[in-house]
C-alpha cells in the first residue's frame, strides 16, 4: 500500500527541487487516470477532493475510492481533501480515510484564519494526517478577485499554525482555462526569504509551463494544484466518444474512451514538475 501523507511527499519534494501535482477529481474515471499517469511517470500523486466533487460523492465513499487506488499503486498516493471550509469537512474526511486535510480560511481576518486553521492542524496531527491552510485568498476566472498574500502575514500564519503546506496568492487564479497569466516572482521570493514551509499554488492550469517547471526546481514552491487543464481534456475525449457514435448509450463504454486522452493529458502536467534526478 503506497498511502502516504501530504507531508511525506512534499518534504522530499522541498529536498530535492521538484513539485507534486495536486490534481482535482471529479471521479472514479479521473482518479483512475491521474493514478496510472503518476505511476507512468515514476512520481508521486496527490489525489484530491474539492466542493464539487463532495457535492457528488460523499466523503466517506471518496476515501474508500482514493485508498482502494494507493493499494495498488507503485508510487505515493495522498488521499486529500481541497478546501476545507469548516472543521466539520475536514473532521469527516480524517473520519473517512483521507491523509491530507486543506482548511480554507483565506476569507476571514488573519486572526480568525490563523486560530481556525491552527485548531484543525492540531486535530489532523493527532489523526495522523496533514493539513495544509491558505493565506491570502486566491480568486476565481470571471468571479471573486484575489488578495495577493502578505509576506509578513505568510511568516505570521506558518508560525502560529504549525501548517505542513501553505497555499498563497501570487497572480494564481482558480478556474483559470488559458496560460497567459504568470505568477508573480517577487512575491514569491519574499515570502520565501521569511518562510521555511512548502507553499503551494491553486489554480496551476492558468501558470505557463515553463514557469511551472523553473518554480518546480527553483523555489519552495512543492505542489501545484491542476484541474481545469485536465477537465478539458476530459471533457474533449467524452464529447469525442459520444459524436463518433450518436446511438451509442451505454455510459460505461462511453466513460471508457476518456482514459487513454486524460492519462496523456495527466503524464503531460507530471511532467513539467519533475526535478533533474526524476528525468
Amino acid at each position: 500500500m503506497t498511502i502516504a501523507t501530504l507531508a511525506e511527499v512534499l518534504q522530499p519534494a522541498l529536498r530535492d527541487g521538484y513539485a507534486v501535482a495536486g490534481l482535482v477529481t471529479l471521479g472514479w474515471e479521473d482518479m483512475r487516470a491521474y493514478v496510472a499517469a503518476a505511476e507512468a511517470e515514476g512520481v508521486p500523486v496527490i489525489l484530491q477532493a474539492g466542493p464539487s466533487c463532495r457535492a457528488h460523492t460523499p466523503l466517506p465513499i471518496l476515501g474508500k475510492m482514493f485508498r482502494h487506488l494507493a493499494e495498488g499503486a507503485s508510487v505515493p498516493v495522498v488521499a486529500h481533501l481541497d478546501h476545507g471550509y469548516t472543521a466539520e469537512d475536514c473532521r469527516i474526511a480524517i473520519d473517512s480515510g483521507f491523509t491530507s486535510v486543506m482548511f480554507d480560511g483565506s476569507r476571514n481576518a488573519l486572526e480568525d484564519n490563523i486560530a481556525e486553521t491552527a485548531a484543525i492542524v492540531g486535530m489532523a496531527h493527532a489523526a495522523g494526517v496533514s493539513c495544509e491552510g491558505e493565506i491570502g485568498f486566491v480568486g476565481y476566472s470571471g468571479g471573486e478577485g484575489s488578495a495577493g498574500t502578505d509576506p509578513e502575514e505568510a511568516r505570521q500564519f506558518a508560525q502560529e499554525t504549525g501548517v505542513d503546506a501553505m497555499a498563497i496568492s501570487v497572480g494564481n487564479v482558480h478556474l483559470q482555462q488559458d496560460k497567459e497569466g504568470g505568477l508573480d516572482i517577487d512575491r514569491i521570493r519574499a515570502i520565501e526569504a521569511i518562510t521555511e514551509v512548502p507553499l503551494v499554488i491553486h489554480g496551476g492550469s492558468g501558470v505557463p509551463v515553463a514557469q511551472r517547471k523553473m518554480l518546480a526546481r527553483e523555489s519552495r514552491i512543492c505542489k501545484f494544484n491542476i484541474g481545469t487543464e485536465l477537465r478539458m481534456a476530459f471533457g474533449a475525449a467524452m464529447r469525442d466518444a459520444v459524436n463518433s457514435d450518436p446511438d451509442r448509450f451505454d455510459r460505461v463504454s462511453i466513460l471508457s474512451e476518456t482514459h487513454d486522452p486524460v492519462v496523456a493529458a495527466a503524464r503531460s502536467v507530471l511532467r513539467a514538475f519533475k526535478g533533474e534526478t526524476q528525468c
